[in-house]
């Protein structure tokens, strides 16, 4: 599962990857998450969520593939 979302270049480079909870989900990606109980979040500096995708590794590659920095958030 992913969001499509233009990486254009803000000139900021580095993106937060954070879990987040499919039951705090709208019901449509709710829909599309299958069993799973969380998916990870893409977000760049000002919070704005970039991509959801299926896995924490999914997530930094994706993030690497349009030259972002990744962090992971707690």
């Amino acid at each position: 599962m992913h969001t499509p979302y233009d990486f254009k270049d803000d000139g900021d480079r580095i993106v937060y990857v954070k879990a987040v909870d499919v039951a705090e989900l709208p019901d449509e990606v709710r829909q599309q998450a299958g069993d799973r109980d969380h998916l990870y979040a893409v977000h760049n500096a000002q919070g704005e969520r970039l991509a959801l995708v299926a896995d924490r590794k999914m997530a930094f590659v994706l993030a690497r593939q349009n030259d972002l920095s990744p962090v992971t958030v707690h």
